[in-house]
């Protein structure tokens, strides 16, 4: 195999990391601590062309292969995991099913404008009672007249305050299907704010649908499909979530060797002992290995190769090993690391996001299990 990144894939690399380091990283501690979505550095995502790189040319994207979505991921997540939670949102979930089967009209009024930051979209999938287990959604629609009627509540919806529209996962005729509603459709009802540990921009809410009635031209797809669609991008959510937890934990690496050369104890920097530099050593292998099982996974997809187990094996070493630099980042940094002044903190917060999205440690390790034939 091939590991050298084509001309293509080092200048949407190079790109995103300008962006990151030069205007994300700086601001990274203000967006967090306003905790508000971060609504210019999404649009400069948008205009930089995140939201549409895994999208054809012909719909208004950039056709990017997911190779590159990932080295895309990394640096946006590099400089904030609450910027690059939200962009992700957008890329991705929020707008694949307006893509694959919204109509014309919809797609000029909602999808073209997402994938220009000019309209925020984001999917409604986990309820009080139902998150991995798919079949325990209770959010109902029915058929009244030329309209669907949705009843049922959501919660964990990434971006629901500032959403311009929402892909419903609801049953209908006891099936799992998807609909589009617009945040000004009567009957939607965005519920408090949840307050998480880390990313803080990346804005949550609970979402309710009292009667909500929607054209039947919002059904997304065919009827009865709609856990099957949802399947079509599991891995690919999994293979990006990696790619962030691998941006997240190299800005805990970098920083904090960056300090180890400062912080000086019985008169030289602490980086000159031993006790640290293995840590170092043991950040950076675990933190290549991710990479190395994130863009495995991710060539596989471009490859058109089956990857259910790789996508899991990516996002499940990627967060976990990406969990442990951040933490043994902030021990290098040791009492400084617990302060609030220094980003460590907020990298040991952040980074248990990509714990959760995508699918728990434990859920992927049945499927790899299940995919060994175990």
């Amino acid at each position: 195999m091939n590991y050298e990144l084509t001309d293509e894939q080092q200048a949407i690399q190079e790109t995103f990391r300008k962006f990151a380091r030069e205007k994300l990283k700086p601001q990274a501690a203000a967006i967090d601590e306003k905790g508000e979505f971060p609504r210019e550095a999404f649009r400069e995502a948008a205009r930089l062309g995140f939201f549409g790189m895994r999208y054809p040319e012909e719909a208004g994207g950039v056709g990017a292969d997911v190779v590159s979505y990932c080295l895309a991921a990394e640096e946006l997540a590099y400089g904030s995991l609450s910027v690059a939670a939200a962009c992700a949102m957008q890329s991705l979930m929020g707008t694949y099913f307006l893509h694959r089967f919204a109509t014309d009209a919809q797609r000029a009024e909602l999808f073209v404008p997402a994938l220009a930051g000019e309209k925020v979209g984001t999917i409604c999938i986990t309820e009080p009672d139902a998150g991995t287990d798919l079949k325990g959604i209770a959010t109902a629609a029915v058929r009244d007249g030329d309209r669907f009627v949705l009843n049922g509540s959501k919660t964990w919806i990434t971006q629901a305050p500032v959403a311009d529209f929402f892909t419903v996962f609801a049953r209908l005729d006891g099936a799992l299907n998807i609909f589009l509603v617009k945040s000004d459709d009567a009957g939607l009802v965005v519920g408090r704010n949840i307050k998480k540990m880390g990313v803080w921009a990346s804005v949550t809410s609970e979402v309710t649908f009292e009667d909500c009635a929607i054209p039947t031209d919002r059904l997304l797809g065919e009827e009865g499909k709609g856990e099957s669609y949802l399947r079509e991008i599991l891995n690919e959510i999994r293979v990006m979530t990696g790619a962030l937890a691998v941006g997240q934990a190299r800005a805990a690496l970098e920083d904090s060797l960056e300090y180890a050369h400062q912080r000086k104890q019985f008169g030289k920097p602490i980086a000159a002992f031993q006790a640290i530099k293995l840590k170092f050593a043991e950040m950076d292998t675990n933190l290549e290995a991710a990479r190395r099982l994130v863009h495995y996974a991710a060539w596989r997809s471009d490859q058109g190769l089956p990857n259910t187990k790789e996508a899991a094996m990516a996002k499940l070493f990627a967060s976990e090993a990406a969990l442990d630099v951040c933490d043994q980042a902030a021990r290098v940094l040791a009492s400084y690391g617990y302060a609030m002044e220094y980003p460590i903190q907020r990298y040991l917060r952040d980074i248990r996001f990509t714990l959760i999205g995508g699918g728990t440690s434990e859920i992927l390790k049945l499927i790899i299990a299940k995919e060994r034939g175990a």
